[in-house]
Formats: C-alpha cells, sequence, structure tokens
C-alpha cells in the first residue's frame, strides 16, 4: 500500500478495498468520478490501431509494437468553474470598397484604368462582458500531465457521479500529487483562456485587432473528478525505451508520443533535394 493510491487489494483473500485517509487541503476526498466505458480488450485494440496509423516518419517498429502492462485508472482532476467578469477594448474594422484610377503599358502604350480596391476603416470598441465559464478540468496527478490530459479530452461530464469508494474498488484509484494551489492557478489560465478566446468569436465588424480584456473571475469553484484512463506501455525495438500511451476511458481519444525514425526523415530529405534537383537540370536542359 503507498500513499499515491487510494485502493488496494487484500493479499489473503484478493478482495479489493478503498483506504479510507482523513482528506487534507492537497488531498481532499474525490467529489465525482466518471466511469469506465470502454473495455481493456477494447482500450488495446484502439492502441495498435494508432500504433499502425502514425505518420510516415514514425518508427518502423511500432507497427509490430507489442502492448504491455495494460493498466486502467482512475487520474485525480480538478473540476473548476467561475464566473468571468471582463472589461475588453478592441479595433474593430469595417471593410468598404473604392475605385482608384492607375495607368500600366500595354503593348508599349501607356493606359489609364480603374479598378476596385478593398480599404478598412478602424474604430475603437470598449465594453464589458461577463459570462460562466464551466468544466475546466487540470489534472491533480503528477503521472499524467495536463498537456496529455488535455490530449484525452473532452470527458463526457454529464456522466459525472457522486463518489463512492465502491465506484473504484477493484481499479487503481490515485490520490492527487499536485497541491491544490498548482491545479487552481493552471485552472485560471485555462478559464482566461477560454474566455479570451470566447472574445474573440464575437467581435464585431469584418476584422479586429489589438483586442485586450482584464477579467476577474468570481465564485470559483474547485473539486476533485477522478477520470477514466488506460494506460498502456508499447515495445517496439529491444534498443529503444517502451513507449507510454494513454487513452481516455469513455471516449477512447488516444495518446503518445511518438518516436522519430531520424533514418526516414534524412531519406525524405534526401529524395526531396534529389527531386529538386532533377527538374532544377531538366529545366535547364530544356533551355539549351
Amino acid at each position: 500500500m503507498t500513499e499515491e493510491v487510494r485502493t488496494t487489494v487484500c493479499p489473503y483473500c484478493a478482495a479489493p478495498s478503498v483506504v479510507e485517509r482523513p482528506p487534507s487541503l492537497d488531498r481532499p476526498e474525490p467529489t465525482f468520478a466518471l466511469g469506465f466505458a470502454l473495455t481493456h480488450q477494447s482500450a488495446g485494440e484502439r492502441v495498435k490501431h494508432w500504433l499502425r496509423t502514425r505518420h510516415p516518419w514514425s518508427h518502423s517498429g511500432l507497427a509490430r509494437a507489442s502492448l504491455q502492462e495494460v493498466r486502467g485508472v482512475y487520474v485525480p482532476a480538478y473540476l473548476y468553474s467561475a464566473l468571468a467578469m471582463s472589461r475588453y477594448s478592441a479595433s474593430i474594422g469595417e471593410n468598404y470598397t473604392e475605385t482608384e484610377t492607375y495607368t500600366t503599358t500595354e503593348n508599349g502604350k501607356t493606359v489609364t484604368k480603374t479598378r476596385t480596391v478593398v480599404k478598412t476603416e478602424w474604430r475603437a470598441l470598449r465594453g464589458e462582458h461577463a459570462e460562466y465559464v464551466p468544466d475546466v478540468l487540470v489534472t491533480a496527478s503528477r503521472g499524467l500531465s495536463n498537456a496529455e490530459l488535455e490530449h484525452l479530452e473532452p470527458f463526457e461530464l454529464r456522466m459525472l457521479a457522486r463518489y463512492e469508494p465502491a465506484l473504484v474498488a477493484g481499479w487503481v484509484a490515485e490520490e492527487p500529487s499536485l497541491s491544490r494551489d498548482e491545479c487552481l492557478s493552471q485552472a485560471r489560465e485555462e478559464a482566461l483562456a477560454r474566455v479570451g478566446r470566447r472574445l474573440e468569436s464575437f467581435m464585431p465588424g469584418d476584422s479586429h485587432r489589438d483586442l485586450k480584456h482584464e477579467t476577474r473571475l468570481e465564485a470559483e469553484s474547485l473539486e476533485v473528478c477522478l477520470v477514466p484512463v488506460w494506460v498502456l506501455v508499447a515495445r517496439y525495438a529491444p534498443d529503444k525505451p517502451p513507449l507510454r500511451v494513454v487513452v481516455n476511458g469513455q471516449s477512447g481519444e488516444v495518446y503518445g508520443k511518438v518516436p522519430i525514425s531520424w533514418v526516414k526523415v534524412l531519406l525524405t530529405v534526401l529524395g526531396v533535394a534529389a527531386l529538386g534537383l532533377l527538374v532544377y537540370l531538366l529545366r535547364q536542359g530544356g533551355r539549351s
């Protein structure tokens, strides 16, 4: 039994159980949990297909990789929501057309022509915006980075259930290993970025520039949620470290850092260079 997990198996009868520890600020009791919808076998099949369909410069051994250490893990994450109160400013561009006269040379003569050009009139815009920012999910685990979690999202949060020990018994369920303050800071960053994208989306006019906003987050909520993740290890070469692949336990979305074959990259570069040289020589030959 370790402090990093809240589930264990009895060494005498193999019965799964949940370790109940007193909650603390950085290791609070989970509030919600999402169940697994993807089976062990389906997760393995998703990963095998994913390995076979990587980009052309990936290591050739991926297509024949063997999967080992397939584990279903309930990963702790913080579910954040807040009311965002924003003041923004921007320059809004309105397009209009003008007909202008210009001169050019045709058949050795100077001629005058007209053409329609599009110009933009800029005006200042200021305003206030309020919106509720729900369901910002950030990792609370050092074992699964926030970047990896983002690649696995979205999770079907409508399926959230109130946490009960029976929901995670028999599975590996991690305790939060990142502090609450770290996760709150990350969640606020994501919420502010989401507000920025929302403001971008409803700017009027034909174009805009210099959009700035000052946003205050109020009525914040931060709850621990256990999300289902399959963790698999793929061994694709005897002289290479194994590749860790993670799978969304609901949707089957797969993510891993694909190893690149630099030999393939070099051959591609040389092939493109050779093709460019051939085209150049053919053009030179055609001119002579």
